[in-house]
């Protein structure tokens, strides 16, 4: 909504005022009417009539600027008054309040003359420098003509009433103004000071005028006395933000692009929610509208998480959907956008974290209660967590933080959202944490789909030309599938390609043997080839010699060099500085790149931004936002990630080299060099998987590395030094330190860290890192023929030779405990090493390895991948593998006593001759896998999947198997002695020969009839046929067959008469009866299952089942409030979810159970 300054009021009904000729005469005229109009207010009645001839000679208030100036200070009437007479007017016609701009517009010119008469009159001196008699020139006169015709925008006039002097209305006073005063002799920075003084003078004047209007405009006065101007404040400052700084996101420029922006090529991608069952995908953007618009009340607030690997378009998403906040949400929701990676300190909780990142907003700093007051609401979009991921950091870090939002999100006063987006990566080994209380609501984004991408490729041609997009469409469509199903379905991956493509640098044939990484390393190199190119084109085209005399290779390690530097650093950004004087240490012809361009911008007075500026091109590096001046970063993560991978590989060459001397060959990098080298290459914090990603793609690229000596030359040297390192040489040296002098290095060219590595903790990311690369070969090696006799690494040096140690990696791991401080891994030895966000990786890379005889008891492998591992015959007992992934790991005659296997992915593992006694395996994944002779006497195995898993012989005495699938799976001669099989899907599977006797649980095993393999003598126990009778009458119930389900519930009563009197028998016939639609029939059969156990609260749960399909609503919502106050169902939060919100339903007095809540409940719990 805009207003105009003065004529607002011909369009208000009652006061029939016209906007009269006459005003378009000269400005003296005009500026007369001012003057006999501020008469009238003080000598005549205030009615409409009377001050309408004066009022419609007007073009605004500021007409009076006409007069010569001496008139002004002569006229002792003042003109406060006239907007108090005309706003009471307006009124009285219109029986209602005036607006607020309509006050503001007025009042503001008022006191705005006045402001210029008290300053003049208090300043002789420049009284004396003004000709007092000169009236304004016709061109002014004209301008302010115009004035009164200008529309305000409602948020300028609000904004003037706290700061008049930024606001709209000042700029268009001042400039009148400052040119009357100029034509009345003063000078331009004479006039311009004065004028700033009037303005902000202003605001003095405009409040008590505004008080003075009464019960006229009560509500404004209200405002004013109720801190109103504060709150304006604040809301004002808000407004900035989102206009400068949420606003431009979505029109910044994607890379070095010139007409290209984020806007024109983004499309919303399609997420799928992580819990979800029914794994369908939602648009991305829907899916966080959905949780804005409809929070469930009856819920806990969740924080939004939002996972993607790298260039999926997390970040991308975040400046887009927080400029539609702004435009579509905003008051509602106010967008607040923060990229993690500039998060410097994380405080003690998340209110002082996030006043300390936004210092530089005034709402934030000038009101302590910025996230208390009900009347703003922010979300808050978190992006990059895995960014967080630095060293440097206060202390806590990614586990402190989201803590931090955690507990803010779900405290029943915060009224605020929070989204957060990252790599997945970094939440394992804390979701577990989270999930326990539910605070997270994750969802993955999806690849683009066929429709998606061709939205995208619309929006390319739209850029690019027809018909070079659909050159491009037809490239992808001849690629190979690798990249046109896959990484041509990644935005970032997708630009690149486009880009390329544009440039002309890419052709099918270059992807025709690339598989996995190797693709997408292919376009990045490509990419790096082209910007290369161009810069030095670019360069010679400007006649500029910096360049002259460097070749690509020599600009390529500028770029590598920088990468290096930017990981080092561990905040995504680097000192020049820091550049600079590795290039000058290893005398790289780059290093005069920095120099020239220093000496180039020596006289700039922010030279070193110059100096980045002039240096950098924009696609790849550019100088770095926020607070890092003179610094660099990559403008994507993984183009950093990637060039450091390959700065990496420029070291194993080197390392690998040969070089003649004396008729003999020797290393070209002799062994003391390496040392060094490795601990400046590594010694600065974890290799990430993403980099590690590369570096084995860049290697098996790599055509020196394709010479299998080379190869094995680099295995053999690395794991020499891990031998070394791991017996302590390094820390224990007293000349030339490694450790001490890398500790150094960092603390000399990274000043700014808070928190700077200890000489241990170097010592232990060396070591660590060394052996994720050994790792790594291995794994490779098992991969190709020729290598697999050649490279073979174990941790504890090979099995059956003398130097074997099978506790040297538990000492390595006892060891690492320094690099975590938190109290939560004290007590344990972790080869994550940090239980704090798993931040070290190295649980990621045990894929394949080689762990054979190894001692981790009491290890903390939880989440690690063991995928083919070999750990046969290695000591785990104790050992935390709480969700690992252990798939085909071999794991014969491995010790798992008391070890924790919770959720555990062991299908298709061998554990053969395992001693798994006591082991936690609940929920375990054991499909397929081989537990022949295997001892589980104790296990816990409650809901384990162990379809088709052979158990033949094994010793399953008193192991509890409640809930567990056993499907189709081998128990051939196993020990079943005091088996709790209660719950346990058997169907299909082979009993031949087991052991067993009268403790062994059979009742409410599941699909008992169908077993196969039965002895006559198991057949004919009373026990094993009344179950085997149970089983195939819920089979029956479960088909409809009601009449044969009787007989066979009778036939299980006579095998077993004492079932009569069991509850846990009758409770099964009045679940299984009421879920499948005989809740009448049973609801008997439920009542005695209660009377015969009345303490168990699971019977009352199904009772009340019975009860509310029956009608008796009264009485099921006493027993599922009893059910859920007991505790009875904690061992599900979905079934105690759903119990509750039936107890909501039944306190409304509805039934719960429709037909649809029916299926759903036989799907999930029947």
């Amino acid at each position: 909504m805009t207003t105009k300054l003065w004529n607002f009021w011909t369009n208000i009904e009652g006061l029939n005022w016209k906007q009269s000729a006459e005003v378009t005469e000269t400005g003296a005229k005009a500026a007369k009417a001012v003057f006999d109009l501020a008469k009238a207010v003080q000598t005549q009645k205030h009615n409409v009539q009377n001050l309408k001839p004066y009022v419609e000679q007007i073009s605004s208030l500021l007409d009076v600027f006409n007069t010569p100036l001496g008139q002004i200070i002569k006229e002792v009437i003042p003109f406060a008054p006239i907007a108090i007479t005309i706003i009471k007017l307006i009124s009285d016609a219109t029986k209602k309040e005036p607006s607020l701009e309509i006050c503001v517009l007025l009042v503001s010119q008022v006191a705005y003359i006045d402001s210029f008469k008290e300053i003049l009159n208090q300043d002789s001196q420049l009284l004396e420098k003004i000709d007092k008699e000169k009236a304004a020139t016709q061109n002014l006169a004209d301008q302010i003509k115009q004035v009164g015709k200008e529309e305000f925008k409602d948020r300028e006039t609000k904004k003037a009433i706290v700061y008049f002097h930024e606001s709209k209305l000042a700029e268009v006073f001042n400039q009148i103004l400052q040119q009357r005063l100029q034509e009345a002799g003063l000078t331009e920075i004479d006039a311009k000071a004065v004028t700033e003084r009037v303005a902000w003078k202003t605001n003095e004047h405009m409040v008590p005028t505004l008080v003075k209007l009464g019960d006229k405009v009560k509500q404004l006065v209200q405002w004013y006395s109720a801190g109103g101007e504060k709150k304006l404040e604040k809301n004002l400052s808000i407004e900035d933000y989102l206009e400068q700084l949420i606003k431009p996101k979505p029109e910044e420029k994607i890379f070095d692009e010139t007409d290209i922006s984020f806007r024109d090529l983004y499309v919303p991608l399609q997420v799928k929610e992580l819990d979800d069952q029914n794994n369908t995908s939602i648009q991305i953007e829907e899916w966080v509208k959905a949780v804005l618009n409809n929070p469930d009340p009856n819920k806990q607030k969740q924080v939004l998480f939002i996972q993607g690997e790298a260039g999926r378009g997390k970040s991308v998403f975040c400046r887009m959907f927080a400029d539609w906040v702004r435009r579509e949400l905003h008051p509602s929701f106010t967008p607040i956008l923060i990229r993690l990676r500039e998060l410097r300190v994380l405080k003690d909780n998340l209110t002082e974290t996030l006043k300390n990142y936004l210092e530089n907003l005034d709402f934030v700093q000038n009101d302590s209660g910025w996230l208390t007051d009900k009347n703003t609401r922010f979300l808050f979009l978190l992006d990059g967590f895995d960014e967080l991921l630095l060293e440097g950091r206060a202390s806590g870090g990614l586990q402190e933080f989201l803590y931090q939002v955690e507990q803010f999100q779900k405290d029943g006063l915060c009224h605020h959202q929070f989204l957060v987006t990252g790599r997945s990566l970094p939440l394992q080994g804390i979701d577990r944490l989270l999930s326990q209380t539910k605070s997270l609501k994750r969802a993955e984004l999806q690849p683009m789909d066929d429709s998606i991408r061709q939205t995208w490729l619309k929006k390319w041609a739209d850029k690019v030309g027809m018909q070079e997009a659909t050159d491009f469409e037809q490239f992808l469509q001849a690629c190979p599938d690798e990249i046109k199903d896959k990484l041509a379905r990644e935005p970032l991956l997708l630009y690149l390609l486009g880009r390329m493509h544009r440039e002309q640098r890419l052709n099918v044939q270059m992807f025709t043997d690339a598989k996995g990484i190797q693709a997408k390393i292919r376009i990045y190199d490509e990419s790096v080839k082209w910007v290369l190119e161009k810069q030095r084109e670019s360069e010679n085209q400007n006649d500029n010699s910096r360049l002259t005399g460097l070749e690509s290779e020599d600009l390529r390690e500028f770029l590598t060099e920088a990468a290096l530097c930017v990981v080092q650093s561990g905040n995504e950004s680097a000192k020049v500085t820091m550049l600079e004087a590795r290039l000058k240490e290893s005398k790289s012809p780059a290093a005069k790149l920095i120099q020239q361009a220093r000496q180039e911008n020596s006289s700039e007075k922010n030279q070193q931004d110059k100096l980045l500026n002039n240096l950098l091109t924009a696609f790849y590096i550019k100088p770095a936002s926020g607070d890092k001046g003179g610094s660099v970063e990559f403008v994507h993560k993984s183009f950093g990630e990637f060039l450091f991978a390959e700065r990496l590989i420029e070291s194993f060459v080197d390392w690998t080299e040969k070089v003649t001397k004396r008729q003999r060959e020797d290393d070209l990098i002799t062994i003391d060099v390496m040392d060094r080298q490795i601990y400046d290459l590594l010694g600065y914090g974890n290799l990430t998987h993403e980099i590690v990603e590369y570096l084995m793609g860049l290697l098996a690229e790599s055509s020196e590395f394709n010479d299998v000596e080379r190869l094995q030359k680099l295995f053999q040297r690395l794991e020499y030094f891990y031998f070394r390192w791991s017996d302590g040489e390094f820390i224990d040296a007293e000349d030339a330190n490694l450790p001490l002098i890398k500790k150094k290095q960092l603390r000399e060219q990274l000043p700014d860290r808070e928190i700077h590595l200890g000489l241990r903790q170097v010592d232990i990311h060396t070591g660590l890192n060394v052996m994720i690369l050994l790792l790594e070969l291995h794994r490779y090696a098992r991969t190709k023929d020729d290598l697999k006799d050649k490279i073979s690494f174990h941790p504890c040096g090979q099995p059956n030779a003398d130097e074997f140690d099978s506790e040297r990696l538990l000492r390595i791991i006892d060891y690492s405990h320094c690099l975590s401080l938190s109290p939560l891994n004290r007590n344990n030895r972790n080869l994550v090493f940090n239980l704090e966000i798993y931040k070290y990786h190295l649980g990621l890379f045990l894929r394949d390895a080689d762990l054979s005889g190894v001692n981790l008891s009491g290890v903390n492998l939880g989440y690690a991948d063991l995928r083919g591992a070999d750990l046969s015959r290695a000591n785990l007992s104790r050992a935390d593998l709480n969700r690992a992934d252990l798939s085909g790991a071999n794991l014969n005659r491995a010790d798992l006593r008391d070890a924790n296997l919770i959720r555990a992915n062991l299908n298709r593992a061998d554990l053969r001759d395992a001693d798994l006694r006591a082991a936690n395996l609940t929920r375990a994944y054991l499909s397929r896998t081989d537990l022949s002779n295997a001892n589980l006497d104790l296990a816990k195995l409650n809901s384990a999947k162990l379809n088709s898993a052979k158990l033949n012989s094994a010793i399953l005495r008193r192991s509890d198997f409640n809930r567990a699938s056993l499907e189709h799976a081998q128990l051939y001669h196993a020990h079943l002695n005091g088996a709790n099989l209660k719950g346990v899907n058997l169907n299909g599977a082979n009993l031949e020969a087991v052991v067993w006797n009268n403790d062994t649980k059979w009742l409410n095993a599941e699909g008992l009839h169908k077993a196969v393999g039965i002895s006559p003598e198991l057949a004919q126990d009373s026990a094993f046929a009344a179950a085997v009778a149970l089983s195939q009458g819920i089979s029956w119930v479960r088909e409809g067959k009601i009449e044969e389900a009787k007989k066979a519930f009778s036939q299980a009563l006579k095998h077993q008469p004492s079932l009569n009197d069991s509850a846990e028998y009758w409770h099964s016939i009045c679940w299984f009866g009421s879920v499948h639609g005989y809740a009448q029939g049973v609801l008997p059969i439920c009542e005695k299952a209660v009377a015969l156990d009345p303490e168990n609260k699971f019977y009352q749960d199904s009772r009340g089942l019975a009860r509310v399909l029956t009608g008796e609503l009264v009485g099921a919502l006493e027993d599922f409030q009893a059910a859920v106050d007991s505790g009875a169902l904690d061992y599900s939060e979905g079934v105690k979810q759903r119990r509750l919100r039936w107890i909501e339903a039944l306190k409304s007095g509805n039934n719960p159970l429709t037909p649809e809540e029916l299926e759903e409940l036989r799907q999930a719990e029947g």
